[in-house]
């Protein structure tokens, strides 16, 4: 895939990051000032991710957090990236999902990971006595497609609100699985590219491939998830970008905590293998100043042919971090 590819779409994932001397509330606030911040952008969709158990992330609550933002926007669609489908019932989807989509007609969105997205202890937590494992994906997603379809003669379990709302639905992924499943289904891909790179171009690859039209979508539709750091200038945005580093390391130590401060030289004080194991969780980001951004996200959207390009920035000052998103798209516009 090296064709050269019309210029993507933007969109945001936002993680909801609790930052060190920051509290939940103030995470809250700046997601809803961050959506209105990208939507003056021109940005196409914001996304929230469903994690739980995690001190430094605050959008467990997924859904809720989707009807705040959107309640705070114009036009901006706000939707999930993703709900983790297996800790719950496709029913309580639907009728959450189908009470948004009621509120803010055309502006919500569906996506669905087949992860717990969680560790063990929270997963019995969220489920108590419910049997669900990732292999039960495929047949959820489907009943989650008849409870948000129009209702038939005779159905009788109707989502209520749901049924007939028709929320677009996403299928997302970091392997083949989803690629697979998405395609066969005639569903929108998303590529989890900004924490797990590592099969990107053969998942997009073989979506594209095997995709079969459906109601849904006439042809194969890929966003790639793509971390951005962007700074005036490439020594700045790299001592922005130590913030997400010390993250990924935490993450990749089973550490995970607060988003961290700044550090300078952070990436000089490790060693080899925790440098190239962040670098590996960060393959695709585009950190630099706005010709290094420029160029990077250009190539990222280049290879992959991606229709759209959602932007992961996590920058511990607020104000930095509105700046680098803007920074960002200019220069994929530009």
């Amino acid at each position: 895939m090296t064709e050269t590819h019309k210029r993507p779409a933007l969109s945001m994932l936002d993680l909801v990051a609790v930052r060190e001397g920051g509290t939940v509330a103030q995470a809250l606030q700046l997601a809803v000032r961050t959506a209105q911040h990208v939507e003056s952008l021109g940005f196409t969709r914001y996304w929230l991710a469903e994690h739980h158990n995690m001190p430094g992330i605050a959008s467990s609550s997924t859904a809720v957090l989707i009807g705040h933002i959107a309640g705070a926007t114009q036009h901006i669609r706000v939707g999930s990236g993703g709900i983790m489908l297996p800790n719950h019932a496709p029913l309580v989807v639907a009728e959450a999902f189908g009470t948004l989509a009621e509120l803010y007609p055309g502006r919500i969105d569906l996506g669905l990971g087949r992860a717990p997205g969680t560790d063990g202890m929270t997963m019995r937590a969220l489920r108590r006595d419910r049997v669900e494992s990732e292999e039960d994906f495929p047949r959820d997603v489907m009943e989650l497609q008849r409870l948000l379809a129009d209702a038939e003669p005779g159905q009788k379990l109707i989502a209520t609100p749901g049924a007939g709302t028709h929320v677009p639905i996403w299928l997302l992924g970091s392997s083949l699985f989803s690629a697979q499943l998405a395609a066969h289904l005639g569903l929108p891909y998303a590529f989890a590219s900004h924490f797990a790179p590592r099969m990107l171009y053969q998942a997009v690859q073989l979506y594209r491939d095997l995709f079969k039209p459906s109601a849904a979508l006439a042809k194969p539709y890929v966003i790639v998830g793509a971390p951005v750091i962007a700074a005036p200038s490439d020594a700045e945005a790299e001592y922005l970008a130590s913030s997400t580093y010390q993250r990924v390391l935490g993450i990749l130590t089973g550490q995970r905590g607060l988003l961290p401060r700044p550090v300078e030289g952070f990436m000089d004080n490790l060693n080899d293998a925790e440098r190239q194991a962040i670098e590996g969780f960060l393959a695709v980001a585009s950190i630099g100043g706005p010709e290094r951004v420029q160029q990077r996200m250009r190539q990222l959207a280049d290879s992959t042919g991606a229709d759209e390009l959602m932007l992961v920035s996590d920058i511990y000052d607020a104000e930095l971090r509105l700046r680098s998103l803007e920074i960002a798209a200019q220069a994929v516009r530009s």
